[in-house]
């Protein structure tokens, strides 16, 4: 699925800091913590919390955030729709990993178990 070079730059230049209070609001309203928060990002990026930390306080880009990070080689295990995109379906790297990201925090919010939440290969 492609989606617009605008979209994707937009999604390159939201900066993480301006996203992640959206993030701990979302899963903290349906009862989860922001440290539940935190372990779902470090599977995903490999960024603990002081570093999530480091890049909040560097306002960094998504495309940086990305560029920094060491993908879970299971992150390709994410798969369904996501503000109105199919994951895996998404042409453009950051933004699917962008994407991967929400999905995550979505199926956090949602009350998902933190064991479906972070895959492992069947």
């Amino acid at each position: 699925m492609s989606t617009t070079p605008e979209h994707d730059a937009r999604v390159a230049k939201l900066t993480f800091a301006s996203v992640y209070p959206h993030y701990v609001t979302k899963v903290e309203r349906k009862g989860r913590s922001e440290q539940e928060l935190l372990t779902v990002i470090e599977w995903l990026t490999g960024f603990d919390e002081a570093k999530v930390q480091e890049l909040i306080e560097k306002n960094v880009t998504f495309e940086t955030f990305f560029e920094r990070a060491t993908l879970n080689e299971h992150a390709p295990l994410i798969k369904g729709v996501i503000c109105g995109y199919r994951i895996e379906e998404i042409d453009t790297p950051l933004t699917r990993q962008a994407r991967y990201l929400d999905k995550l925090v979505d199926e956090l919010a949602r009350g998902k178990k933190m064991e479906k939440i972070l895959r492992k290969p069947a």
